[in-house]
């Protein structure tokens, strides 16, 4: 997919039809106030999910104008406050809703917030978010394709699923996993492989000094993979010592580095994603609201 996005008057649909296939029917539901909601999965962890869901948040939110929220759904390792740079715990509204905390003009809430940096994470009931009205919520999912991650996807009306990878065999195989979780329960998915996407994701390495290519994880492997399961490859995400660096100091690449070739694969990225969004809308009756 090579064309680019003009996004001028754009704004994803809140009406999604959920795809064809087994599984049965989704009793899902709508968050009140959120016209889409994306998830960003892998089916392994180590392969970039959590930094590609900040870097498409953010993305969305300065390259594509939108009012974009972030999610940190990996309970036993949320990473969102560092990756996103946010310290302390979030205000709480008179109906006793949680604020989301905003940086890089994203909307943030994370369970990293509620506990220390090296303190074990304990969930102890349901606790409300005040989202107010975003056009996308994006999702860091837990990796894996456990009882959080299905419990997800069947609770909530999902617009669409990214799944990161990275190109070796091993990963491209757990993350075909990851897709046919999403088919289950009939969810439209992209592809994202970590190496930038399906999103193939690290899908080289970049020398700093002479700017050379070098495919450490094999090459082709994502697209291929994207193929076989009629995925949308959305693109390939280089390995940059900059990736690395800018997310230890809580600044996203598309923030510090936006000429990068990183920065860059994330804002195409980002306008896939909105275009897809807008392809696929269809006119269909929202499910019942909840609250998050």
């Amino acid at each position: 997919m090579t064309r680019k996005a003009s996004l001028d008057g754009h704004r994803p649909n809140d009406r999604m039809e959920p795809a064809s296939g087994g599984g049965g029917s989704r009793k899902s539901a709508s968050i009140e106030g959120i016209k889409d909601i994306i998830a960003v999965a892998s089916g392994k962890g180590g392969v970039g999910k959590s930094t590609t869901a900040v870097n498409l948040a953010v993305a969305l939110a300065k390259t594509c104008k939108l009012k974009v929220g972030l999610l940190d759904a990996d309970v036993y390792g949320p990473s969102i406050p560092t990756l996103m740079k946010l310290e302390g715990k979030p205000e709480v509204n008179e109906d006793m809703k949680m604020i989301p905390m905003k940086n890089h003009d994203v909307w943030c809430m994370s369970i990293g917030f509620l506990i220390g940096k090296d303190a074990p994470v304990v969930w102890r009931g349901p606790m409300g978010v005040a989202w107010g009205e975003l056009d996308i919520l994006v999702i860091d999912m837990p990796p894996g394709t456990g009882d959080t991650q299905l419990t997800i996807s069947q609770r909530l009306r999902l617009s669409g699923a990214l799944i990161v990878s990275t190109p070796q065999d091993i990963a491209l195989i757990d993350a075909r996993r990851g897709a046919n979780m999403f088919r289950k329960v009939q969810i439209p998915y992209f592809c994202a492989l970590a190496d930038s996407g399906l999103i193939e994701n690290m899908s080289c390495f970049k020398c700093p000094h002479c700017r050379e290519k070098t495919y450490i994880f094999g090459h082709g492997g994502a697209r291929k993979t994207a193929e076989e399961m009629g995925m949308e490859f959305l693109g390939e995400i280089p390995l940059e010592v900059e990736i690395r660096s800018s997310s230890d100091e809580g600044s996203p690449i598309v923030v510090s580095a936006p000429s990068s070739e990183a920065a860059e694969a994330y804002n195409e990225i980002a306008q896939r994603v909105v275009l897809w969004l807008v392809d696929s809308a269809r006119e269909k009756d929202q499910g019942p609201i909840i609250s998050l």
